[in-house]
């Protein structure tokens, strides 16, 4: 059996852990294959979710592959389309079979939906499901116990957590969908990175007690703190683990530095470009980029990070004002400049904090020693160059960065160095932070 795998097929994600795939869909071609199955592929993929479904050229009744079944062991989630003709194809039944084996042989993650027909007829195989067990039972006399196998596994799908097509928008469904495979794939099954020591609590703490207010509503959000505490580590990670749950989304990162090499309107054309999926944007002028992207978003749900905003213009030339954006977008803006945000019109400002002394040197000893803890004969030299640190992650990174595989005697020469004069790739950071202070906050 011929299987289409996704362009994605070949990222990162999805051949960790002996995964190949992210997400299997199983469904009845007849029902849905050109409409929400081609929907919900197509939305996968635009994410980069390498997505493997069946190749609708397949004859009826040819035998199913075992790189099907294959394909099943080796995905992350299953998501199974329950539509009214689902129960009357054998395949679909060898398939469910196979997903609910897999549940607990791989772990694998499935998620139901219950294209138009009643959850509880599935469950309980009545009505349409009724007709087509009948059938299956009179074909199968002398090896009933395979449709049995097919009613439990029935049973057990509809017995999921799942979605009811019924009074629901198939496209706010498919998004939902997608959100909740996106943000499982980053936050369960990314390799952990020295990157982000410490900051799981914080991104918990940006998502539940920030981002999650009026959902319905537009949210900006302000991530403040000086050069080199992590805002845009921070960023990034909410980035990664939430863009997924929205119509589009779009990161502009090192917003200060791009407007003096290439200007607004660049910026403009690149948010644009992002979240209209276009290569090609034509804005001739600030203002009109402002009226193209206030036009343009109005009435999309999207989540747009502005990375290091040090201007009012900045803000105003990419976000502006709330009604802007679709309910529900989401708005972050990091900046070193508190002041900035409020100006801004931000609903709240985070506050990013240094470093425990904990994570700290878990961070320190990821770049000097390439492990999450010191070497023995370390451990006194780490905890002085932390306690330098102040829990400054960028003075950790370079500090730690600069003593990998050298010697006591040079750590310690380097130790006294810093008491005389700081790390120049550190102080490069923390003047551009203090440049940016009025006279009476330098």
């Amino acid at each position: 059996m011929a299987l289409i795998p996704s362009a994605a097929s070949s990222s990162s994600s999805s051949s960790s852990k002996g995964r190949k795939y992210n997400v299997f869909l199983s469904f009845r071609g007849e029902d849905t294959r050109t409409k929400f199955t081609d929907h919900l592929y197509a939305g996968l993929i635009q994410k980069g979710i390498s997505t493997f479904r069946d190749d609708e050229k397949l004859k009826q009744g040819t035998l199913i592959a075992p790189e099907l079944l294959k394909a099943i062991e080796e995905s992350r989630f299953a998501v199974v389309i329950l539509s009214r003709d689902y129960a009357s194809s054998r395949w679909c039944l060898i398939e469910l079979t196979k997903i609910v084996e897999c549940i607990e042989k791989t772990g694998l993650v499935v998620l139901p939906i219950f294209h138009y027909v009643d959850p509880s007829d599935v469950r309980n195989h009545k009505g349409i499901f009724a007709k087509a067990i009948a059938k299956h039972e009179e074909s199968f006399k002398d090896n009933i116990e395979i449709v049995q196998t097919w009613k439990a596994a029935l049973t057990k799908i509809a017995n999921l957590a799942g979605w009811d097509l019924k009074n629901k928008h198939e496209s706010i469904v498919i998004q939902e969908i997608i959100g909740r495979i996106f943000s499982e794939l980053y936050s369960k099954f990314s390799s952990v990175s020295e990157e982000l020591v410490g900051m799981d609590s914080c991104v918990e703490e940006m998502l539940d007690s920030y981002l999650g207010r009026g959902l319905g509503s537009v949210c900006f959000v302000g991530i403040y703190g000086m050069g080199g505490i992590g805002k845009t580590t921070l960023a990034q990670e909410i980035y990664k683990r939430i863009s997924g749950n929205f119509e589009a989304s779009s990161f502009i990162a090192n917003v200060r530095e791009e407007t003096k090499n290439q200007g607004l309107v660049s910026l403009q054309k690149q948010l644009l470009s992002k979240i209209l999926k276009k290569s090609e944007i034509n804005i001739w002028n600030v203002f009109e980029g402002i009226n193209i992207i206030r036009n343009t978003l109005c009435n999309k749900r999207v989540f747009i990070v502005l990375d290091d905003v040090d201007k009012e213009e900045q803000f105003g030339a990419l976000a502006g004002k709330h009604d802007w954006f679709g309910p529900g977008s989401r708005i972050i803006v990091t900046s070193r400049d508190s002041h900035l945000l409020i100006r801004c019109g931000v609903n709240d400002i985070y506050t990013a904090k240094g470093l425990s002394n904990d994570d700290a040197l878990q961070l320190f000893s990821w770049r000097a020693f390439h492990k999450p803890y010191p070497e023995e004969d370390y451990v006194n030299l780490s905890n002085d160059f932390v306690n330098y640190a102040k829990g400054l992650p960028l003075a950790l990174k370079v500090l730690g960065s600069s003593l990998f595989a050298k010697r006591t005697n040079e750590w310690k020469s380097a130790l006294d160095k810093l008491k005389k004069e700081p790390n120049k790739n550190i102080l490069d950071i923390l003047e551009i932070s203090f440049d940016g202070l009025t006279n009476s906050q330098k």
